[in-house]
């Protein structure tokens, strides 16, 4: 295979790939490279087909700590399982190419994109997955390519493309989209509240932006692109089709009229029974042998019925309207031991939610490829095999509960308060306990409630809402609110999150060639009419957030103290924090520009700590009345100790208003005294009188003594 390189410029950035140096032995393989981040993806099919009712395709990201100077942070420093990161972007590579292999694709198919360098300005996310695309349709494997990704942000209202990390910490916009030469196919993104408009035009500008990293693919291709393996789809049977349509239809159409989710796919279930056993048992059956073929018709005949139902008379398998949401019921408070808790259901989908407040300690500490950093809000997803009414084996979090989770996050973290103002860490946990569709967007409005019910401030409850599509040639139905079926067998399923102002985070996976603007405004805007819906009926548990945090939650205080008396709060080798932590029982952390966080649950824990930090840190105040500890006589008077490591003189003629002949007729070492500052002159040295503090109201003497 020869070299070729070859690249372009999008905006401010050049994108280039290369082919015929790395990784020969794979299928496909190319070096994608923006500055000087560099992703190796590579594209390998097994020589033999699998019987399997499923294409067999992986896809797998990795980041290499080599790529960014690194030394991983693991105690086998080396790298391990992959993080919840790179887990998100397996999925990214995924989604886009999976619909574009050819129906009845059984080669194992793997993907697999390296980081091998960054340049911590350039994402490498959106590389690997145009590399995924620019690998497949290089190679011998059958790839109806290409396509190709791109991110999109917006940095004073200005849509820019592949923006630097340094401009995406300023955006109010990241959108990664990946498309076709005819549409978009893929988008996951968040966003500051913005308008359906808004959103339509950074779509579209992605769609344009990104047609040179097609051509260049296709440049590639005619350069150094394989002969494609001989690959014959199955011939679709249709007089198997007929035969069972002729005995399934009329009975789906019964079976598809049960609302309920279990009971009609049990009625369809035993529909597929009985057309298998009448086409296929007996040596006289005219498909004897052929039960797979026949399961796959009739799976055909129930997706065209529902399709043409839907598209034709516009009442959805579940009775409902295209644009009507099903039931919902919340209500918060239903954990008592919780922080902040909600039980959200929409038809026969449920999630429990749960909030819980946590200190600085509990941050989840991150080392990436852009260093060790901590993130304050996290939220868990969970899917257990019993809210489908299924019985699996639980094997630690998935994928899709990951991106899922992840989903949800990005649509709450637009509206939490600022750390600065509320300086907690959050952890969300949804329990997904019924699933008929749009559990993630259970989760983002069972989010809301908790969050609120805990009394966290957030500055709006945020909904979401799933949408479909249907389309049969000029013909579609939009569909809100969808179920898991119509999720199947749709073209389009589109999550929408958001307050009522706009939208916070966006995903979309569509299976059409082109998807105009006027279908994407149209769903959008019932995707808003929907969420304002959820919204009302999420308004009816809880409409705003609890005046006050919940009593199980730790209380935090801060304070500002001279960065310079740090050291005396952290003491040698921490012994002094350690000391105030074991002595009270708060959580104490200090930050470099003198901020001091108290964190407790106990309120008298909280003001014995604070008050231990005030005596360490406080600073001399002329007029202020102080309870000190003589440390030193002399004969001119007495050096007192009013803060820890501050002293100041008690002049001899200040020790009593009578005369004063010598020091120790007043005060021995190790009295405890009261006494006001009276001066503070420019070197720092304190005047000190116990004369001018005789009848001092106790309530005004500050006791910081230790």
């Amino acid at each position: 295979m020869s070299f070729v390189r070859d690249g372009v410029t999008i905006g401010s950035r050049e994108i280039t790939i290369e082919t015929g140096k790395w990784a020969k032995q794979a299928g496909g393989s190319v070096v994608v490279r923006c500055g000087d981040s560099m992703v190796l993806v590579t594209a390998t099919g097994s020589k033999d087909a699998r019987d399997l009712p499923f294409m067999p395709l992986t896809c797998e990201y990795q980041e290499k700590n080599y790529s960014a100077g690194k030394i991983p942070g693991s105690f086998f420093r080396r790298e391990g399982r992959l993080s919840a990161e790179e887990v998100l972007i397996c999925r990214l590579m995924d989604r886009p190419i999976r619909p574009l292999f050819p129906e009845g694709w059984r080669i194992d198919t793997q993907v697999i994109a390296t980081v091998v360098s960054f340049d911590k300005q350039n994402a490498t996310d959106v590389l690997a997955m145009t590399g995924a695309s620019a690998s497949l349709h290089i190679s011998d494997l059958q790839f109806d390519g290409p396509v190709a990704a791109i991110r999109v942000g917006r940095v004073d209202g200005e849509l820019v493309p592949f923006p630097t990390y340094e401009e995406r910490l300023v955006s109010d916009l990241d959108l990664v989209i990946s498309a076709s030469r005819e549409a978009i196919v893929m988008v996951e993104g968040e966003m500051s509240e913005l308008t359906e408009s808004e959103v339509i035009d950074a779509l579209l500008f992605a769609h344009e932006s990104v047609q040179p990293l097609l051509d260049l693919q296709e440049k590639l291709r005619a350069a150094a692109g394989k002969e494609k393996r001989a690959f014959t789809p199955p011939e679709p049977d249709e007089s198997l089709y007929a035969a069972v349509a002729d005995k399934a239809w009329g009975r789906v159409v019964e079976a598809m009229a049960v609302k309920d989710k279990h009971a009609r796919s049990k009625a369809l279930s035993e529909i597929g029974d009985a057309v298998k056993s009448e086409l296929c048992e007996g040596e006289s059956a005219p498909y004897a042998g052929r039960e797979g073929d026949v399961s796959g018709a009739y799976g055909e005949v129930k997706s065209r019925y529902a399709r043409t139902s839907t598209i034709e008379t516009k009442t959805r398998i579940d009775g409902r309207q295209l644009a009507d949401i099903r039931d919902i019921s919340s209500e918060v408070a239903v954990l008592p031991s919780a922080h902040g808790s909600s039980l959200f259901t929409r038809g026969e989908t449920q999630a429990l939610v749960s909030a819980t407040l946590g200190t600085k300690y509990d941050e989840q500490r991150l080392d990436t490829l852009l260093g060790f950093s901590s993130k304050r809000f996290f939220l868990h997803y969970n899917f257990p095999p019993f809210s489908t009414g299924e019985v699996k084996p639980i094997r630690g979090t998935g994928r899709r509960e990951i991106g899922h989770g992840f989903l949800a996050e990005r649509s709450i973290s637009r509206v939490l308060p600022k750390f600065e103002d509320f300086p907690y860490t959050l952890r969300v946990v949804s329990e997904i306990l019924e699933s008929n569709g749009s559990s993630s967007m259970a989760s983002v409005c069972g989010a809301s409630l908790a969050l609120m019910d805990a009394g966290v401030p957030i500055t709006s409850p945020v909904a979401g809402i799933a949408m479909g599509l249907m389309k049969e040639g000029e013909d579609y139905a939009i569909l809100s609110d969808i179920l898991g079926d119509e999720d199947h067998l749709g073209d389009m399923d589109f999550k929408v999150t958001g307050t009522r102002k706009g939208i916070c985070a966006l995903q979309m996976d569509i299976k059409l060639k082109g998807l105009t603007r006027e279908i994407l405004g149209e769903a959008l805007e019932q995707a808003r009419k929907g969420r304002l819906h959820i919204l009302d009926a999420m308004q009816e548990a809880l409409a705003m957030p609890r005046d006050d945090l919940s009593p199980r939650a730790p209380r935090i205080v801060s304070i500002s103290v001279n960065p310079e008396k740090i050291r005396d709060v952290i003491g040698p080798g921490g012994k002094t924090i350690r000391a105030i932590t074991e002595q009270t029982g708060a959580n104490v952390d200090v930050a470099d520009d003198g901020t001091v966080s108290v964190a407790s649950a106990d309120g008298k824990s909280l003001n014995q700590a604070l008050d231990l930090i005030k005596g360490l840190t406080m600073e001399p105040e002329v007029g202020a009345f102080y309870t000190g500890v003589v440390k030193r006589i002399v004969e001119f008077g007495a050096f007192v100790e009013i803060m820890p490591g501050t002293d100041g003189l008690l002049h001899i003629s200040e020790l009593a208003e009578e005369r004063t002949r010598r020091v120790s007729d007043v005060v021995e070492e190790g009295d405890e005294v009261v006494v006001k500052c009276i001066s503070i002159d420019r070197d720092g040295k304190i005047r000190l009188s116990r004369r001018e503090a005789q009848d001092v109201d106790p309530a005004d003497v500050q006791n910081f003594t230790m």
